[in-house]
């Protein structure tokens, strides 16, 4: 077997290859054009940041098994181009969340005593002593956006350091943040407005894009700093630019940027600003440890000890998948869904199967929802394999009830979550083998495709909602793919679910949710 190191790694990862009595060749500089052609001789690739292992790779890969990124992200791989050619996808996030969280508390001390700024001014021959008095950060609050494995770090080392610790993460139980020093807070806007310091550990996807805006810095305390060592674009720098500019933020720290490297980008000339070349991941100690991480992944990978860390594999014999596959995609969608409308900490999830899908694999499809829970908000990536140890570790309870009655449908899943005040369940089935649907949203009969971008509207049942949404949409140049429409009884509560082509934006299901009648509204993406 031959593994290619197509990015610069220490050289414990090629001993720990060749000790498992794989070869190795080790082409660091690589370019794209010998990469496509060369790839079809190996086994494996193990990558960092550097190298793009996209489709047109992929398609030449022809005795390809396995691609392992040392690092978290795994953007520079082509996941779903891999997963149809049955090529298994790893990351190794473990080794350098330590390194990150040191960085992000780096930059934080950076900003309270005016370090980069200080510098600057040294070096232009300049003594400004009174210029730069600083602030201690003792006794001030730091706000930790995403309470994964860097963040609770963050937290940590914060609270060390005599600040109060406060967190916001769907996914983590206050028992669970308390053992952090953190305290954790139900709604994020109440974090913005306390914190002195934010510091974000959160993935870039479809719901944290543009987390940040100026929405939500004019909610933040007058002097506030924010540094980001997470994802860019999670932040609108240009709103932070202006915040910076009339003095509503005292100062940010970004490691991360929109463009990367970035070009003209004015944020990063302000005196105010630190910014890094994505420097958080990079010391000496974690490049070390993920290059044996990876390294003793890709070893079990091709020698059949197993995966770990797989960002694509179902750990299910094949016959098994195909006959489960439209199912596991319902589950999926239907953890998604549920957490798209929930709002607050989870603790409990629900799950009742009725009809023949009770004597299949209900494991597997419990699995899949907590997929599809976790996936909008973890930042190392969740799949079939390590959802156990996620759910495990978040300290949420999951209860599996097995039923053969039909009901209405042959097969039928419910689901339902709770969090401390609230509980939200969903009815899911699939028509003809393939199409998901929902039947069922909070006690409302309801049909709906389980489409990419979804409009959930509770309401009352009154004349005139459907003809006022379909209205205003329309002067958004928003299609309407499908619009269903559920009640309990007549003249009371009801329910709109609206499918659309385009994604939704905030800012129009705001103006939704001021038509007359309409009570709460939810934009759900798949």
């Amino acid at each position: 077997m031959n593994v290619l190191i197509a990015d610069k790694l220490p050289d414990i990862c090629i001993e720990i290859l060749e000790k498992a009595n794989i070869k190795t060749v080790n082409k660091p500089s690589i370019s794209h054009e010998d990469l496509i052609n060369e790839i079809g001789e190996y086994d494996g690739i193990v990558i960092r940041s550097g190298t793009k292992v996209s489709a047109d790779v992929i398609e030449k890969g022809d005795k390809l098994k396995a691609v392992c990124r040392a690092g978290v992200g795994i953007d520079n791989v082509d996941v779903a181009a891999a997963s149809k050619k049955g090529i298994v996808v790893m990351n190794a996030p473990e080794g350098n969340i330590t390194a990150t969280a040191e960085h992000s508390i780096a930059m934080l001390l950076a900003l309270a005593r005016n370090i980069g700024a200080a510098n600057r001014s040294l070096r232009n021959g300049e003594w400004e002593r009174k210029k730069y008095v600083g602030s201690q950060i003792a006794g001030k609050t730091l706000g930790v956006v995403g309470m994964g494995r860097v963040g609770r770090m963050v937290a940590k080392r914060g609270a060390a350091m005599d600040m109060k610790a406060i967190g916001f993460d769907p996914f983590i139980t206050p028992e669970m943040a308390s053992e952090f020093h953190t305290h954790l807070i139900k709604d994020l806007n109440d974090l913005f407005r306390e914190a002195d310091y934010i510091s974000i550990h959160v993935p870039l996807n479809n719901d944290t894009k543009n987390l940040i805006t100026k929405k939500e810095i004019d909610i933040m305390k007058d002097g506030v700093c924010i540094i980001n060592c997470a994802r860019g674009g999670i932040v609108s720098e240009s709103d932070l630019y202006d915040a910076m500019v009339a003095g509503k933020v005292k100062g940010a720290a970004f490691d991360v940027f929109e463009e990367e490297p970035p070009k003209d980008n004015k944020l990063i000339q302000l005196d105010q600003m630190l910014a890094t070349p994505h420097l958080a991941a990079s010391t000496v100690e974690a490049q070390l440890a993920v290059a044996k991480e990876a390294a003793e992944q890709m070893a079990d990978a091709l020698t059949g000890k197993g995966f770990r860390n797989a960002m694509n594999i179902r750990p299910v014999d094949m016959e098994e998948l195909e006959q489960l596959k439209p199912y596991l995609d319902l589950a999926e969608k239907m953890g998604s869904f549920l957490m798209q409308l929930t709002k607050g900490h989870v603790r409990t999830v629900n799950i009742v199967y009725n009809g023949e899908i009770s004597n299949k694999n209900i494991k597997l499809l419990t699995d899949s929802f907590m997929v599809g829970l976790f996936r909008p908000s973890l930042e190392a990536g969740v799949n079939l394999v390590n959802i156990p140890h996620l759910t495990k570790d978040s300290g949420i309870a999951v209860n599996e009830t097995v039923s053969n009655v039909a009901k209405d449908f042959t097969n039928l899943i419910t689901a339902s979550v709770t969090t401390k005040s609230s509980e939200n369940s969903v009815s899911g089935t699939v028509f003809d083998k393939k199409e998901t649907r929902i039947v069922d949203i909070n006690g409302y009969e309801i049909e709906s495709s389980m489409a990419d971008h979804m409009l959930v509207m509770f309401c009352k049942d009154k004349p005139g909602i459907i003809g006022g949404i379909g209205t205003l949409l329309s002067k958004k140049n928003i299609n309407i793919a499908r619009m269903t429409f559920g009640r309990k009884d007549a003249s009371g509560n009801a329910i709109s679910v609206i499918n659309t082509d385009v994604p939704i934006t905030r800012e129009t299901a705001d103006e939704v949710n001021q038509l007359a009648d309409i009570e709460a509204v939810h934009l759900i993406n798949f």
